[in-house]
């Protein structure tokens, strides 16, 4: 297999922009790209002890786990020499999950995923000096594996419902850890199964006969020595899913399990040696594990989605299907508007969601650092905004990652395209760490309360379009323009938080409880919420790129305004009902937006393949029949198909001993 096909390098001889200037872009400078490449190389060196010989599809769940935690050592074994930096500040682990991200060889997921996202970040925002000088070293350099004991069999999002304990003893100094019910049993952690020895556990803290709400506690689940399962405690792994099966999900209980008390965390709440509680300064401080691990998560549907728009864009540059026109060749199903349609308004999502995704790290660490500082103003809005854009962003990525799985028709159906297993993991994340319509409950909860307040809260960033868009005086004219659009969608959202409100206040007028209000408006709150981020989404996208054109080349400039103009109309066409109920849109608007749109589509044409390139995600992380970069689609198909286990022979035993016999068989 040599060369590339050549209607993918016609495809790139028609980039009117430097793909490798919007690469370094995306990595945030040329310096960041040369040192990705430099790890992936590391990476790409030994991708044979990475790969495997056999494709994971053909193995049992058993020998996939044990096929991924050999992968999984050897990766981080790699990264752990390529990069050995003192990762305990936040900023350098940012850098650290981008690789662990990026570099993913296991197609269905790692099962030291949850050790690097979730238990080391809960040590830097909970322990205490004295817990991260013993565990976070430890924890770094894999010393220990660790998982986050979080969502119980029976409750999930809920997590003032949980229902495991944590009593303290003061005889002892230790807290008894204990599962009362079978709802109560940890259910889902990633790596719990058979891989991590140590977790976080959440539980509730009881002290003194009473209750303080929930804590995070650190749990020895097995011997550091023999792995075996420490005693009290039942520990085992979940079973098939739909996908992430290489995570190594599992179910822990415990039957009074003593740990010593500074084994809770106690950088904010804590409890003293005779069983007297100190509380936090803010309760809400314990969830910023959470919001820090939604940050991760909206990052990592970049990643999703830039996988799937690589894919279906490059395999539909190659493939022919019927013709345009009579007597012409067979033409790139790219030039069918149907196909763009599915596979261009991805691309746009997809570098959408990458400038929100800087927006809320940036947002993140602002606001972190004014709480490391006592400032609590913006805690509010960072978890509304981190609820709100975890919920868009994976729910977007798992509705594009679909549309670019059925532009591919029926070889997208195939393993080997990756499209499957990419949808898989895309559809996971929209229920994983909050499920989606409950995280936009919480972004309205919060945009109800400010709404209330309007006139005397102080407006924070992401919402002061709110307090701009409901001035008195306030005129707005529909504008078919990228900024018309985003101040269409700021009116949409404050109507329906204004509706919702008064809604809401009726049904409790005229005799409803507070609680029923709001669960018979939850449906309209869902929309509000969405209609917020919506609002955020296309702000950000618009104006990061207003503000990278300043030091882009022209020509990139321009294609970039080409995307934030699609995906505005795009969205604008979408959300047509909610414009048309609370904007002054016209039917002449309307039929102006699809010209546009059309015109949107052609715009993008000559550079989508170029836009994909960009993401400059090498073969082996891809792992893609179709999207690989030299376009050879059916001979790595047919190579892929050539794998199979049934292959190795020519006729497998289940003929002579099942479907010999019945054939012949005299009636």
């Amino acid at each position: 297999m040599s060369g590339i096909n050549e209607d993918l390098l016609k495809e790139r001889s028609k980039c009117t922009f430097n793909v490798e200037e919007l690469t370094h872009f995306l990595d945030g400078g040329k310096e960041n790209t040369l040192k990705r490449k430099r790890q992936e190389q590391a990476i790409i060196s030994n991708k044979d002890e990475l790969l495997g010989s056999i494709p994971d599809e053909f193995l049992s769940h058993k020998e996939k786990y044990e096929s991924s935690v050999k992968k999984a050592v050897a990766l981080f074994t790699l990264l752990r020499k390529i990069d050995n930096r003192d990762l305990a500040d936040l900023a350098d682990y940012k850098n650290l999950l981008g690789s662990v991200l990026g570099t993913s060889i296991s197609q269905d997921g790692s099962p030291f995923g949850v050790h690097y996202i979730m238990f080391i970040p809960v040590f830097m925002s909970q322990a205490d000096d004295e817990q991260k000088e013993k565990w976070l070293k430890r924890a770094l350099y894999c010393q220990i594996i660790g998982s986050y004991a979080q969502t119980e069999l029976g409750h999930g999002t809920f997590i003032r419902g949980l229902e495991t304990t944590a009593t303290y003893d003061p005889d002892t100094q230790e807290f008894v850890l204990h599962s009362p019910t079978l709802s109560s049993y940890k259910w889902w952690p990633g790596g719990l199964g058979q891989t991590a020895n140590y977790c976080i556990v959440i539980a509730q803290l009881y002290t003194k006969g009473e209750c303080h709400g929930i804590h995070p506690f650190i749990v020895q689940v097995r011997d550091e020595e023999t792995h075996m399962p420490l005693p009290g405690i039942k520990v085992g792994e979940v079973g098939p899913k739909m996908g992430l099966n290489s995570v190594n999900n599992g179910f822990i209980g415990f039957e009074n399990v003593r740990i010593p008390r500074k084994h809770m965390m106690m950088k904010h709440a804590k409890v003293l040696e005779d069983g007297t509680y100190i509380k936090s300064k803010n309760n809400k401080l314990i969830y910023g594990a959470m919001v820090f691990v939604r940050v991760v998560i909206v990052f990592e549907s970049v990643t999703y989605l830039a996988k799937a728009t690589i894919v279906a864009t490059r395999y539909s540059a190659v493939r022919k299907q019927s013709q345009l026109k009579a007597g012409q060749p067979e033409c790139q199903i790219i030039d069918y508007v149907t196909q763009q349609e599915k596979i261009f308004t991805a691309i746009a999502g997809c570098y959408a969601m990458k400038f929100n995704s800087l927006m809320l790290w940036d947002t993140f660490h602002v606001i972190n650092q004014q709480l490391h500082q006592g400032n609590f103003e913006r805690l509010g809005e960072l978890h509304a905004l981190a609820c709100c854009l975890k919920a868009i962003s994976t729910s977007d990525s798992a509705r594009f990652t679909e549309r670019c799985r059925l532009a591919c028709g029926g070889h997208g159906y195939m393993h080997s395209s990756n499209l499957p297993l990419t949808y898989a993991l895309t559809s996971a994340s929209c229920t994983y760490e909050g499920d989606n319509t409950v995280l936009l409950l919480q972004t309205a909860r919060f945009l109800v309360k400010i709404w209330r307040q309007i006139d005397t809260v102080n407006i924070t960033p992401t919402i002061s379009y709110l307090k701009t868009v409901s001035a008195p005086g306030f005129i707005y004219k529909w504008e078919n323009t990228v900024e018309g659009i985003i101040r269409g969608f700021q009116i949409v959202s404050m109507k329906k938080i204004s509706s919702c409100v008064d809604i809401m206040t009726n049904k409790v007028m005229s005799g409803m409880s507070q609680e029923d209000a709001w669960n018979t408006t939850s449906i309209q709150l869902v929309s509000s919420g969405e209609a917020h981020c919506r609002a955020i989404v296309l702000s950000t996208f618009h104006e990061g790129v207003l503000k990278a054109s300043r030091t882009m080349s022209p020509p990139l400039a321009k294609v970039m305004q080409q995307l934030v103009e699609l995906y505005s109309v795009y969205w604008a066409l979408e959300k047509l009902g909610d414009l048309l109920e609370h904007t002054s849109i016209s039917k002449s608007d309307v039929e102006y937006l699809w010209s546009w749109f059309e015109r949107s589509l052609s715009n993008i044409r000559p550079n989508a393949v170029g836009l994909v390139d960009s993401f400059d995600i090498d073969d082996v992380f891809l792992q893609s029949t179709l999207g690989a970069y030299d376009g050879r689609v059916y001979e790595r198909l047919m190579a892929e198909a050539l794998k199979s286990p049934l292959n190795a022979e020519p006729v497998n035993q289940s003929f002579h001993k099942y479907l010999k016999p019945f054939m012949q068989a005299k009636l």
